[in-house]
């Protein structure tokens, strides 16, 4: 009696079975990738309504709907930077830009490459503070081309942390 059940994938979403056959469709509905693409589809929304118009500065809603427009046409290398804030490095628990690991950005059109290294060569986290880069840079409004290049010259030393956070540090 199992086996019809489990074989349509038409009945209930209820079902165990119909829930793991549709999970995809269901989480793509529910869920946005990243937060910035459900703040943008809302952030869209009003500026449609106000035809564009929305330059004022008492209109908070329709300012922040003019800078996600104007996001989606020129990515700025401030962008890129406060993307790349929220990558930690996760056994300092600091940002991968306070800790001087990313030496370049490089923004051409909708296109980013950064040059980043690590804090040695035998880094264990090195793989997922690489992809939690490109990962950020891709959630980008605008974004194209994301190139994520891994640099040994010149080798990081403490010295690359901003002065703020090696004080902080005790360095």
């Amino acid at each position: 009696m199992a086996e019809p059940h489990m074989s349509d994938p038409t009945e209930s979403s209820s079902s165990p079975a119909a829930s793991a056959a549709g999970a995809r469709p269901v989480q793509d509905r529910e869920l946005p990738v990243t937060p910035t693409d459900g703040d943008r589809a809302h952030a869209s929304n009003p500026e449609s309504a106000a035809g564009g118009a929305g330059h004022t500065p008492t209109d908070v809603s329709a300012s922040a709907s003019t800078s996600s427009s104007e996001t989606d046409e020129a990515l700025t290398e401030d962008q890129v930077k406060l993307a790349l804030r929220r990558v930690k490095d996760p056994e300092l628990n600091l940002n991968i830009l306070d800790l001087g690991l990313v030496y370049e950005i490089r923004v051409d059109g909708n296109a980013v490459a950064i040059d980043m290294t690590l804090t040695s060569p035998g880094c264990p986290s090195g793989p997922e503070i690489m992809s939690d880069a490109e990962r950020h840079l891709r959630a980008l409004p605008g974004v194209g081309d994301v190139s994520v290049n891994l640099v040994w010259s010149p080798f990081w030393s403490p010295d690359r942390i901003e002065p703020r956070v090696r004080a902080y540090l005790g360095f």
